[in-house]
């Protein structure tokens, strides 16, 4: 049987032996790979035990006649058919025969199974309730590294502290200046705009001043932190991870949360109270260059009404939320680095889990402290 298409020939040679004879040019493309159907006529008519090669006149091929060949493979292993490669050139093969070193998974190609909707939610409720119990297991270690420090038996180095303190604290100013100053800035503008109805332009530094001290000065400080230090931890923890040395550490009977993550939450502790100050005066200054510049406000009006509106109680609150920020942006970023897998990959994931679990750490503890402390009246 003969296909001058594809430059092929099937031959019965014996009873149930059948000789492929390929001939002429096989740089075929994927459109023009010849099928099976005269291999399997010639099958169901001879019952074949064995196929054979003849590539002499063969002038040249490339991987369509390997893709042939794989397809004459898969039909002869499905038929329990012989199949002799002696017969084919020298390179195809050795490619054959790699080709066919490693079995195909079989459910490489399938679809992939599609999941109840029911099935997914209960998936994702394990998963949430499974994060809850690592992350309460977490800080109860953290709790207890706490107490330790408290009786002076934690272990960890003083110059590390001292590096993280410097890092979450010195550092970050530039980028907390920034921030809280146009914060004060967008405040003071919006504000503005709507007092200057009511000639109440005055008490632009009223909002200002309480907005900042009691809310915006710690949440962006916070933020702030969260995406610069908090994502450091998770970085810095994660790559130790990577290369093995918090498994060091745990071999040479050095409790890790002791000596990475309990430095790393006294700096950002520490530092978080005196950022959120420096972030409100930063605002009440933003505030302050639009009350003159746009609202004719001098600068004794705008300090008097400032000192009349405010009281160390409001400071109090936010300097209180600022440090609670602290403790959570601290808890999400060495948790998730602590958490990382053993991939490069996982490194950038948790430090961008770690960014994301803090900000919500944020937003959510800031509403339940404004709301206690309103039912409160403080």
């Amino acid at each position: 049987m003969t296909n001058d298409t594809y430059g092929l020939k099937y031959i019965i040679v014996k009873q149930d032996t059948l000789l492929v004879q390929f001939y002429g040019s096989w740089e075929v493309s994927d459109d023009r790979r010849p099928a099976l159907d005269a291999l399997k006529s010639l099958h169901q008519k001879t019952r074949l035990k064995k196929v054979e090669f003849d590539t002499r006149k063969l002038s040249a091929w490339n991987s369509g006649l390997l893709t042939f060949l794989l397809n004459i493979h898969a039909f002869c292993e499905k038929h329990n058919i012989e199949m002799a490669c002696a017969g084919l050139p020298q390179g195809a093969e050795r490619i054959l025969s790699l080709a066919l070193a490693v079995p195909e998974n079989k459910n490489a190609r399938s679809a992939p199974e599609k999941v109840p909707f029911v099935d997914k939610v209960g998936i994702w409720g394990l998963g949430q309730i499974s994060a809850a119990a690592e992350m309460m297991g977490f800080i109860g270690e953290v709790s207890i590294a706490c107490l330790k420090m408290f009786k002076g038996s934690a272990r960890f180095r003083m110059s590390d502290l001292l590096l993280f303190i410097q890092q979450c604290g010195a550092q970050a100013l530039p980028i907390v200046t920034l921030i809280s100053l146009l914060v004060g800035l967008i405040l003071a503008f919006v504000g503005a705009v709507q007092l200057q109805m009511f000639g109440a332009q005055i008490y632009v530094a009223n909002l200002v001043g309480l907005a900042m001290a009691r809310e915006m000065g710690a949440i962006m400080a916070g933020i702030i932190m969260a995406g610069r230090t908090g994502a450091a931890f998770a970085a810095q923890l994660g790559t130790m991870q990577v290369n093995e040395e918090i498994d060091a550490f745990k071999t040479m009977g050095i409790d890790p949360v002791e000596f990475l993550v309990l430095p790393r939450m006294l700096a950002l502790v520490l530092m978080m109270p005196l950022l959120c100050i420096y972030a409100d005066l930063m605002g009440i200054f933003g505030g302050a260059l639009v009350s003159i510049g746009m609202l004719d406000i001098s600068a004794v009006e705008y300090y008097n009404q400032t000192k009349a509106s405010l009281n160390l109680t409001h400071f109090g609150v936010g300097v209180f939320k600022s440090a609670v920020f602290g403790i959570l942006v601290a808890i999400a970023g060495c948790l998730r680095g602590m958490q990382c897998g053993r991939s490069s990959s996982a490194v950038g994931e948790a430090a961008t889990s770690a960014v994301v679990t803090g900000i919500i750490f944020i937003i959510v503890s800031d509403a339940a402290m404004t709301i206690i402390f309103t039912i409160i009246g403080i």
